[in-house]
Formats: C-alpha cells, structure tokens, sequence
C-alpha cells in the first residue's frame, strides 16, 4: 500500500526507507531554510547534492549539518550561483556542463520574496528576473544533463494566486510597483517555467513540477517585517474563526521541505509531470476565487495554461537573448 503524505508531513518520513545512492542532485538557495533541509535530506539517504548558493561563506557555515548527516555513501559540496546575474549563471552553468555529471533532480529553490523595488544585474525587475529568469538560463543551459527518468522541480507558492505573469510589462516599467503582486507574477511563472519544460522534455523522460512548500518562517521572509507577518497571520485566524476553522499554524522547515523531495523522488513522475504540488500530493482543486487565502490549497488556471506556458517561455527567451 502506497504511503499516503500530508502537510504535516516530514522530509524524513517521505523518504523513510529511500535509498538515493549514486544519485546526483542540485539544489539552489542552500545557504539557509528550506534549501538546507532540502540538502540534508537528500544526502541523508545517500545522495550527493550540489548546493548552489549566492554567499559560499554563508553556505558553507549553513551547510555543517548537512554534511554531518551524510550516508550510504551521500555527500556534498558547493557551486557559487548568484541569480540575479546571468553572468553568474551562465558561469555556474557551464561549469556544470563542463564537469559532465548528469543529475537525476534539480530543485529550483531559491528565492526571493515581497522584496522592495529594484534591479537584477542585467536589468530585470528583482523578483521576476531572481526566482523566474535566472533559473529559467540555469536549467536550459544544463538541460543536457538531464537523462531519462531525471525530474526538475520548482518551487513556486500559493502567492502564485496573488498575480498572473505580465508578459507585456515584466520589468513595472509602465506598472505601479506592488512587491506582492511582483512576487505572484514570478511564482506563476516558476509554475508555467515547469510546465513547458515538462511539455518539451517528457518524451525523452524527463519530468517536470512545480511545489507550494507551504506557510514557513525563513529568511524568505525578511523583507515582510516581523510585525506585518503577524498583523498578516491575525487578519488570517480572524477569518478563519468567522468560518469555525482552527487557526494557522506555520510548518516547520522539515515539514516545508517535504513536498520538495516528494515530488522529486518519491511521487510517480507521471503524477507530478506538468503539475502543481502542495502537502504532498498534485493539487486538483483549480481556484478562481478572488478571496486569496494563503492557507488554503488551489492552483490559478492561468498558472496551468499550456498557451500561457509557451508564451512566456518565447518572452524570456526574448528577455535573456537566449533560444533554447
């Protein structure tokens, strides 16, 4: 009988008795939060993780404990990747490429979040051009390292619901700037980044997802300010109480990591492939409701919209001068 997982589930309790031995998995944003226990995780069961991180001095310090849990054979080991330079990117890139080792997952977990207004390094609105484009270049430019049965996951969000993509203004060059909105705009595209590549991999079995981790206090969060998070959370069991519901409780970074390494290595690839993920199973109820409630589960059409998919791959190949 298939284990059934849920939102209180735990990295370690979806990969009880998995073995990962010889495979090989990259990981981005390791240097703290959900890409650590992502790590950890993984090694723990014996595979060898690339972590890729922005600050090698942070990560490298975040990392101990990945490292000190590494078994049946896991290990790992760091790559400098900044996102919001495609310079970095395209270097981290190529260095994979060169070194020639196939991965059997890549888990795009790297992140920012209702950050203030502001510029990558090539000109791209901060969260647009950090959570959507600089992973869109990574995992095109390594696509070749992707042999059959090997998945990429994206993490998006519930805040996907937030906004669609903007593909006539990415940049708020003509739009009032709202740092949730841009962040909705870039989960959504981190969920339609997943199901184009899906659409154009599968047939040489390769899959690809898209995962909502779920309500967690990181470093995701710094740029909200602990008195909002909590005026937020308020506002949300008041609500809740006006429904009879219990209140809302945060995950714990195990319990957000979950759905991550579920999707990529426990799920079937034909459950999880085009798909959107959150608590440990592929999302079926697709919402249009107005009323954004961050708890609750639902995926916008619009983030599942093969049309929608092709279109913003052909205008962020336009945005980074690169076809693939």
């Amino acid at each position: 009988m298939t284990q059934v997982f849920g939102a209180t589930s735990t990295t370690d309790e979806v990969l009880a008795g998995v073995d990962l031995s010889g495979k090989r998995v990259l990981v981005t944003g390791v240097s703290a939060g959900l890409g650590v226990e992502t790590a950890r995780a993984l090694v723990a069961h014996g595979a060898h993780v690339v972590g890729a991180a922005r600050d090698l001095a942070k990560a490298e310090a975040a990392t101990a404990q990945v490292r000190a849990d590494a078994a049946n054979g896991g290990s790992f080991e760091l790559i400098e990747l900044d996102l919001a330079s495609l310079a970095s990117v395209r270097a981290c890139a190529d260095a994979l490429v060169a070194a020639g080792k196939p991965f059997d997952l890549v888990i795009c977990n790297a992140g920012v979040m209702a950050s203030p207004f502001g510029h990558t390094a090539d000109g791209f609105e901060t969260q647009f051009g950090t959570n959507h484009l600089g992973h869109f270049v990574l995992v095109n430019r390594i696509a070749s390292l992707f042999g059959a049965g090997s998945r990429l996951v994206n993490l998006s969000s519930s805040g996907h619901r937030f906004a669609d993509v903007d593909l006539e203004d990415p940049n708020f060059a003509h739009t009032d700037y709202d740092g949730w909105i841009a962040y909705g705009r870039s989960k959504t595209a981190n969920i339609l980044f997943a199901v184009e590549f899906d659409r154009r991999h599968r047939t040489r079995g390769v899959r690809a997802t898209a995962v909502h981790p779920g309500g967690i206090l990181t470093e995701l969060g710094r740029h909200i300010g602990d008195d909002n998070i909590k005026a937020q959370v308020a506002a949300i069991n008041a609500d809740l109480a006006a429904e009879g519901l219990p209140p809302f409780q945060f995950k714990t970074i195990p319990q957000g990591a979950a759905t991550s390494v579920w999707a990529g290595v426990v799920a079937a690839a034909e459950e999880v492939g085009g798909r959107y993920c959150e608590n440990c199973h592929v999302t079926t109820r697709i919402t249009a409701d107005k009323i954004i409630n961050p708890i609750s589960e639902g995926v916008r059409p619009y983030a599942l919209d093969p049309d929608r998919a092709a279109a913003l791959w052909a205008k962020s190949e336009e945005m980074v001068g690169e076809t693939f």
